[in-house]
């Protein structure tokens, strides 16, 4: 038996969309990670070793001359050297909050994908629930049409009734039954849906739990403000906004003069052919220094980025202000919806009793004889058709509640 809350349970950990967006959350922590922001110092170690062999005619200033064939030199070489920037007129700084701006708004793409996949587990849940709860009333139709076929048979071979009666109950049976396997059919292919948005964990066989209930006492305004607050779309907005805000500064940083600070450790051995004055020489030390850089005048490029940086600004402001109507309208929409669907619901709900009764009356006074077998029929797929509109108005009302609470950015927060 899977209920509702199992079902959230094994989406969030085996869902295939779900485990996709997790992998980029990951990359975006990475991404906004201090080993990527650019404040650690670069560390580079170097080698190298050179070896000659020359022919060399060599003349010194008191006249000797002398030549060499075949001279061996070589050097080599190590060194430690840092690079480290120590102002680069905050450009740093505004990319690293980028970064994690970046990474807070990939957390909310992936809230935006677990809430879509949350509405759809439900939708084909809500089908599954609404099928096995059809089958039910199905079966319990075509158990009538079978006695009805049956009392029929009796009542023809005890010449109470004419060959019509028993042909049509045979129809009725027929059709009924050809009915309920249409709709077995459709269960095992929902639940094999069901099954692959909780990851094809479950076994081939499994029910669901067909209870529902209706939250009634939802306040409009206190809903419409948590969506202002809380809608996941408004939020990436928001988050894309304060991302271009810094992608302005990054860009006005290139204004400014960049510090550098250099440093090296090195090592270095020569070993000089014979013409040299210094056979064999090595050297270590400790080397540092500063580096200042200013670009002056680039062309203009850096002013046509901050102009198209600002305006890029404007038109996420412009973006948020259709976002805002809109998700307004999606409310209302579908707090609309929810309460249209559950009114609809509820007269379903009375509309059954009257059917039920009617079909009651209807088969009783069929055994007394005292209606045709084509009203009977009529009332009994009068029932069958009010109990199958009722659980799709059900399923349907608890549906439009689920999106309710999904532009509210409720959805997540509510006990399944």
């Amino acid at each position: 038996m899977l209920t509702p809350k199992e079902a959230v349970a094994l989406a969030l950990e085996h869902n295939y969309g779900i485990k996709l967006v997790e992998t980029d959350v990951e990359i975006a922590k990475n991404n906004a990670d201090i080993l990527n922001s650019g404040y650690l110092p670069s560390v580079t170690g170097n080698a190298g070793a050179v070896y000659n062999r020359d022919n060399t005619e060599a003349e010194f200033a008191d006249g000797r001359v002398t030549v060499l064939n075949g001279a061996e030199s070589s050097r080599y070489n190590a060194s430690v050297d840092l690079n480290y920037v120590l102002f680069d007129g905050l450009g740093r700084s505004y990319n690293y909050k980028q970064l994690q701006g970046n990474e807070q708004l990939t957390e909310l793409q992936a809230r935006e994908t677990i809430e879509l996949t949350m509405l759809q587990l439900f939708t084909v849940y809500y089908n599954v629930t609404e099928l096995t709860e059809n089958i039910k009333s199905l079966n319990q139709t075509l158990e009538v049409s079978k006695d009805r076929l049956q009392r029929a048979v009796y009542q023809f071979d005890y010449g109470q009734n004419t060959k019509l009666e028993v042909l049509s109950a045979q129809v009725d049976v027929n059709n009924d039954s050809i009915t309920v396997m249409n709709t077995q059919q459709e269960l095992r292919n929902f639940k094999r849906d069901l099954n692959l948005v909780l990851g094809n964990v479950l076994p081939e066989r499994f029910d669901v739990d067909t209870f529902v209930s209706f939250n009634n006492i939802y306040d409009k305004t206190d809903l419409l403000e948590k969506t202002i607050a809380n809608n996941v779309n408004l939020l990436q907005i928001d988050k894309n906004i304060d991302i271009t805000t810094y992608g302005i500064k990054l860009e006005k940083s290139a204004y400014l003069p960049t510090l550098g600070l250099v440093g090296s450790y090195g090592w270095n051995r020569n070993n000089n052919n014979a013409a040299a004055f210094v056979a064999t020489s090595t050297n270590t030390g400790l080397s540092g220094g500063l580096n200042l850089r200013w670009n002056l005048f680039d062309g203009g490029n850096t002013i046509t980025r901050v102009k198209n940086a600002k305006i890029n600004l404007e038109a996420q402001e412009i973006r948020k202000e259709e976002v805002l109507v809109t998700i307004e309208r999606d409310f209302n929409n579908a707090w609309g919806n929810y309460q249209n669907r559950l009114e609809i619901y509820y007269l379903q709900e009375d509309n059954i009793k009257t059917s039920q009764n009617n079909f009651d009356r209807t088969q009783e006074k069929f055994r007394l004889g005292q209606v045709s077998f084509v009203e009977f029929r009529l009332a009994q797929v009068n029932l069958l058709n009010a109990e199958i509109t009722r659980n799709r108005a059900k399923y349907f009302a608890k549906i439009a509640e689920l999106e309710m609470l999904q532009i509210s950015g409720e959805l997540l927060n509510i006990n399944f």
